[in-house]
């Protein structure tokens, strides 16, 4: 049973109070008295807008459904069709053209292109590695990946062959990326060097050349006492790439966090990156290995002086959206307070240790905080999260917009009005970003009743995807973000297939994104390649003025007119799905596990959370509905994926069978089966609801 005690009028979870006073406030100069009344009035002011802007959805939802059913079989007009949502208030009028005046952003968000990480804040290793994953060695991401065209390396110790594959390739990269005035990489003997493309030397030193390309860095390390160094003709050991420019470390899709515990471990993380001493110690081949965050990273001057650049990633924080309740703080008459103001209040509150340099390091150098704000829908939600930022502001003693948003684009009606959500927000705004799983979920829930969808794996090449895409940039543009804030693409999510990211993710800077996500460290080196062949801001210029894509493009429903299934599609859709759902909603109910590399029904591991059982849950809802299967058909290939999920797993001891009358495979039923009905279509309510019967069993 929860403890509660009670401040301001709240009952709080005795283990968030002990947080507050013992570890979060210490050294802000905020009281505890101030922090709870604080708490208590902005949970007063924002708790019956959030509660109208919730219900909303589901008025507009419900006019939508209607409006489907009177036109069952019949092709969308889309004339008639925006003038209803415009009735409806699901479409708002564009806002006059106007330019963000966003504020003391950092460089690595404003004016700097390249990768960019999300880890689960759960995870205090994952979110160091993240962090650190500011600075990436080349040769290592290239020695144990795929994206070489050279026989894998020998076990038992260095494959000087592999080895010497990955100095050809990367010299290779150098001469393509910085090439010298004369000659190639492959055959500099040093120590002098001197540059031919758009590449500068920034710093020289007896043991480091550190060269500087569209914004970013790469540090050649001389070591001719290395093993790998002692073999080259100028001594190089190793390339490293400038990589993650920033970091998100996620509150939301990629954790289970369900209540005060739960949340409690999230916050503490994020507070121990923001006053620099999280540390986190494994076991790593038989030894105790504790890793922290970096050190800056200094380079020797030809003046003698010292150049600094920062040795870890900018850091992002994302709260939770406007959806969910949290056990964590009860109000006054009992109910769970909404997650989302009481992230935006503990997040905001542990930021302090870096505004005021109570910290190791600084996160933000220009006295920022950022904060990323998903599953937003239309300008109206928007507006809310900036009201909210004041208030907390305000009690904070922050300067007004101190508090940044980054914008997930991520809904329907948010992609739809666009321009209108980035007005709402246009003094903070530090961040738009794609994200397709979740619009995939949206756009399947928000027409449910329009017809049976097509397959999930035909959504990539459907015309609204392309559309949603190439308005986000062009809106962005169009609206000033470039130089002020950044317009990020969504992540590649097959961590293992490194060579298919590099062929394919250079898309993502081509298109004007100066930011991308990627699942791993690794990924982050790999992917920043991209950034000096592509000068983003550049092709951000050439894109500027361009008209975005209609709307009429965007608002297509990709339903699957007249389309007769055969039953060797319906089974392979069923068992794709339904395995993708079993191996993740296994691992969230039974284990607390939020975001994870899980095989698909390929045995190809995908990086998963959240977003991806969403449009899972939602593709199969709605086939149910629309008669394309049967009840019958979807626990058949539930019981097959069962036992091809328990395969998969079998090497893991805190695995639990997917039994039948198990509470994992009873929550991922009720997430097909009850999908319709799922607000926006979340999986939230539900696995919360399982995960918290879980915890309760123990």
């Amino acid at each position: 049973m929860t403890t509660y005690e009670t401040r301001a009028g709240l009952s709080v979870d005795a283990r968030m109070t002990a947080f507050v006073e013992q570890e979060m406030l210490p050294g802000t100069g905020i009281e505890p008295a101030h922090f709870w009344d604080g708490l208590s009035a902005i949970l007063d002011r924002f708790e019956p807008e959030n509660d109208a802007l919730v219900a909303k959805r589901e008025t507009i939802q419900a006019a939508i459904d209607d409006w489907h059913r009177a036109r069952a079989g019949q092709p969308v007009n889309m004339a008639e069709y925006q003038a209803f949502l415009r009735d409806i208030g699901y479409l708002v009028p564009e806002p006059a053209p106007f330019t963000v005046d966003t504020a003391n952003v950092d460089a690595e968000i404003a004016s700097t292109a390249g990768p960019q990480l999300v880890v689960p804040a759960l995870n205090a290793r994952f979110a160091l590695n993240a962090a650190n994953a500011r600075w990436g060695s080349l040769y290592d991401a290239l020695y144990g990946t795929d994206v070489l065209d050279a026989p894998a390396a020998r076990p038992g110790g260095y494959d000087e062959a592999r080895g010497a594959a990955v100095v050809a390739w990367a010299k290779a990269w150098l001469d393509r990326t910085v090439p010298l005035a004369s000659g190639s990489w492959a055959d500099w003997a040093g120590p002098e060097v001197t540059l031919g493309g758009t590449g500068r030397i920034v710093a020289h030193g007896d043991n480091v050349i550190l060269i500087e390309n569209n914004g970013l860095h790469i540090e050649l390390r001389i070591d001719r006492q290395h093993p790998v160094g002692a073999s080259d003709p100028a001594g190089i050991a190793d390339i490293i790439l400038e990589s993650a420019l920033t970091t998100i470390i996620d509150l939301e899709d990629s954790v289970a966090a369900v209540d005060g515990e739960d949340k409690v471990a999230g916050w503490r993380n994020w507070l121990g990156l923001m006053k620099g001493d999280l540390a986190d110690s494994f076991d790593k081949g038989g030894r105790t290995v504790t890793r922290t965050l970096n050190p800056d990273r200094r380079y020797p001057l030809a003046d003698g002086g010292t150049l600094t650049l920062p040795g870890r990633s900018v850091m992002f924080v994302r709260n939770v959206g406007h959806l969910m309740t949290n056990p964590a703080v009860l109000l006054p008459g009992g109910g769970e307070a909404h997650e989302g103001l009481l992230d935006a209040v503990m997040t905001s509150t542990i930021a302090l240790h870096d505004l005021k340099g109570l910290g190791k390091y600084r996160n933000s150098r220009t006295g920022s905080i950022y904060i990323v704000k998903p599953k937003m829908h239309g300008p109206e939600e928007a507006a809310l999260t900036n009201r909210l930022f004041d208030a907390v502001e305000d009690m904070l003693g922050l300067s007004r917009h101190t508090i940044k948003v980054g914008v997930m684009d991520e809904e329907r009606r948010t992609s739809a009005n666009l321009a209108a959500c980035i007005h709402a927000v246009r003094h903070r705004v530090a961040f738009i970003n794609t994200g397709f799983l979740d619009r995939t979920g949206d756009e399947i829930h928000t027409s449910m009743q329009a017809g049976a969808m097509i397959p999930k794996g035909e959504m990539k090449a459907s015309d609204w995807i392309a559309s949603y895409e190439d308005r986000n940039v062009r809106i962005g543009l169009a609206c000033g973000l470039s130089g002020r804030a950044q317009i990020g693409k969504g992540m590649w999510a097959m961590p293992d297939l490194m060579r298919a990211m590099i062929e394919q993710k250079i898309g993502h800077p081509k298109s004007g994104a100066n930011t991308a996500w990627v699942p791993s460290p690794t990924a982050a080196t790999l992917h920043a390649m991209h950034y000096h062949a592509v000068d983003v801001f550049a092709r951000q210029r050439e894109l500027a003025g361009e008209a975005p894509p209609a709307l009429d493009r965007l608002l297509a429903i990709p339903v699957a007119q007249g389309r007769n299934w055969t039953e060797e599609e319906v089974r392979r859709e069923l068992d794709n799905n339904c395995q993708g759902i079993l191996g993740y909603v296994v691992r969230w109910i039974d284990q607390g596990v939020g975001c994870s590399k899980v095989p698909d029904i390929n045995d190809i591991g995908l990086m998963e959370d959240r977003a991806t059982l969403r449009i899972s849950s939602q593709a199969l809802a709605n086939w149910l509905l629309h008669g394309v299967c049967t009840p019958e058909q979807v626990d058949a290939a539930l019981a097959r994926m069962a036992a091809k999920v328990d395969a998969q797993n079998a090497g893991d001891p805190l695995y639990r069978k997917l039994d039948p009358d198990s509470i994992a495979m009873n929550a991922a039923r009720d997430l097909i089966f009850k999908g319709v009905g799922q607000p926006s279509g979340y999986t939230e309510p539900l696995l919360h609801a399982w995960r918290q019967k879980a915890k309760a069993a123990g």
